[in-house]
């Protein structure tokens, strides 16, 4: 037997094996609740220190039915690197949408030529354009992936095919229009010929290997089994997304931020300063002259310079993958900069031709 199919002969025995003890949790000598792959997950007792299940199908960890908060939100990774939300709100500017009439139900009248349907338009976006607008060379991509609610659900497409003409028809939109998690459009025949119901995840490899979809066994990559974001490990989750002209530069969470750099105020949370904080990331906030709010999946307050040089946030306990801004408390789920003025006509919003 060649050492290669000893190796998948290998990679399903221990799958089998799982299987078969999937009510059984490992745990470390530290009481961590571990993963298949030996990640911590947990500590101490309760439910929160239970391993995760498997599914007895499939013989892969069934991330996406018991862990899927795990995935709540629609990550972007390239080669592993977090980029941001697939939502509609955090989409690139330069990314836009394709117009489909399609059609909706409308009222029927007794007695009339009522159709019970009329036209409507519906927002879609190729997935080369989404890859273009994040600054990518669909030339260097070697794979796209992008996640179901299951592992055995997700699309797999090469590079080659993103550079096909069926590509121009490899889309997602979204289950609420302008909200809501996105939905895959793909051709017959495209890809492996998956089309999952919605998006968990999506995963671009430009310069390291792909992990490979096995039937019965789940993605692998370099022999082993993968449950996380290759090349990472646990997914994004909460905190404020903070982009500079469609790109990610700065991701902020409560429970990273420096007690040391904020301001104790008393009976009230701690304050950090905005510019300090980005600048601790790295970011080139002179470049800064607005910034507009994201919260509930929508385009609110748009901040001036004048106004973001002395502006400052809390994060309580209490703030759940928010910030709040300055004395007016304004809740924050993500922070659009710019470095030019953005016309207000261009910020995204529902059409009023779609249903």
């Amino acid at each position: 037997m060649s050492s290669a199919r000893s190796g998948w002969a290998a990679i399903l025995a221990v799958m089998i094996a799982l299987a078969g003890c999937r009510d059984r949790s490992t745990t470390s000598p530290a009481g961590a609740t571990t993963t298949a792959s030996g990640s911590a997950v947990g500590s101490g007792s309760g439910s929160a220190a239970q391993a995760p299940e498997y599914d007895k199908d499939e013989y892969v960890p069934a991330e996406f039915k018991t862990g899927a908060d795990r995935w709540r939100d629609t990550g972007v990774y390239v080669d592993g690197v977090f980029q941001g939300l697939l939502a509609f709100a955090e989409l690139p500017l330069a990314l836009e949408p394709v117009w489909l009439e399609v059609k909706a139900s409308a009222p029927k009248r007794a007695g009339t030529s009522d159709t019970g349907w009329r036209l409507v338009k519906e927002r879609r976006y190729r997935f080369t354009a989404y890859l273009t607008a994040l600054g990518l060379d669909l030339k260097s991509v070697r794979a796209l992936h992008v996640y179901g609610p299951k592992f055995s659900e997700s699309i797999v497409v090469t590079g080659a095919e993103l550079r096909s003409n069926a590509a121009a028809g490899f889309m997602f939109r979204f289950g609420a229009l302008v909200s809501g998690k996105g939905i895959p459009v793909v051709p017959d025949g495209f890809g492996n010929g998956k089309s999952p119901d919605k998006i968990s995840a999506v995963m671009i490899y430009v310069t390291k290997p792909p992990p490979e979809l096995v039937r019965n066994v789940g993605l692998v990559l370099d022999g082993q089994v993968t449950t996380g974001v290759p090349y990472y490990g646990t997914p994004h989750r909460g905190g404020v997304r903070v982009y500079l002209d469609d790109k990610l530069v700065a991701y902020i969470k409560r429970q990273e931020l420096r007690m040391d750099q904020a301001t104790q105020v008393p009976d009230g949370d701690p304050r950090w300063g905005l510019f300090a904080t980005l600048r601790g990331q790295g970011v080139d906030v002179d470049r800064v002259v607005e910034g507009w709010v994201v919260r509930d999946e929508q385009w609110h307050e748009r901040l001036t310079r004048a106004e973001l040089e002395p502006m400052w946030f809390s994060a309580g306990m209490q703030a759940k993958g928010h910030l709040e801004l300055g004395d007016a408390h304004v809740k924050v789920q993500a922070l659009i900069l710019r470095s030019a003025p953005l016309d207000p006509a261009r910020v995204p919003r529902k059409d009023p031709a779609e249903e």
